[in-house]
């Protein structure tokens, strides 16, 4: 179990790394990659995601992501013993990835004086606040994820192309869906980062929005499940 842990702490690091990362570069004042846009920030999230399952499979099964997690045990696929380790695992490498983000891009919080944006290369927020309908939209988004994980898995995937078959997921999650909440469908890459906001000594920063938090976790913790359950009753 603890290779398998640490696994999941490498891949989530990795994964939030790059994908925090590529928000940074688009969002931050005086970065060459400002300005990139919407597909920059989706097509460097599915990267991010592919390179964090290379990084972890050869450990363990590259869940990188609670939803997975829980999704996996609700229906038989992954031991619930193992669930607080993997998730806890989750939550340190986000939290790290979150901050080595902070110290590369140092000398460009202080050149953005905008506290939404830098809060937003950190964390999740919603286009238009409406907590249930953000709520439905992660959920969604989430559902989608792990019914396409699990039909990988059922697949004539081979092991070396699942990860960029994951990538391509989240690419086409984040095109299609993410306008509305700019997709966490991951508690770990949302809560880890928005706490790494909160202690860490950002320039011009402001609150965390924590009234909001809420919604990246339980959406994708429910919609998981939920395309997890709906998958298993398929033939």
């Amino acid at each position: 179990m603890w290779t398998q842990t640490l696994g999941e702490f490498i891949g989530t690091f990795i994964l939030v790394l790059l994908g925090d990362g590529v928000v940074a570069g688009v969002s931050l004042n005086k970065s060459k990659a400002n300005g990139a846009g919407w597909i920059a920030i989706t097509l460097g999230w599915g990267l991010a995601v592919t390179m964090g399952v290379y990084a972890a499979a050869f450990l363990g099964p590259a869940h990188l992501n609670p939803a997975v997690t829980l999704a996996f045990a609700a229906i038989g696929q992954f031991p619930w013993a193992w669930v607080m380790p993997f998730v806890g695992a989750q939550m340190l490498g986000a939290l790290l990835g979150a901050a080595v983000v902070w110290l590369h891009y140092y000398p460009h919080w202080e050149a953005t004086n905008d506290p939404a944006t830098t809060l937003g290369v950190f964390a999740t927020g919603p286009a238009i606040r409406n907590y249930a309908a953000n709520f439905i939209s992660e959920f969604i988004g989430t559902a989608v994820l792990i019914f396409g994980l699990l039909a990988f898995t059922k697949g004539k995937w081979t092991d070396g192309l699942n990860p960029i078959g994951v990538g391509i997921l989240i690419t086409a999650i984040g095109l299609s869906l993410g306008g509305t909440t700019g997709y966490a469908i991951n508690p770990a890459r949302d809560l880890g980062p928005r706490l790494a906001h909160a202690i860490l000594p950002i320039a011009h920063k402001g609150d965390s929005d924590w009234p909001y938090a809420w919604v990246p976790i339980l959406g994708p913790l429910a919609g998981g499940v939920v395309g997890a359950l709906i998958f298993t009753v398929l033939p």
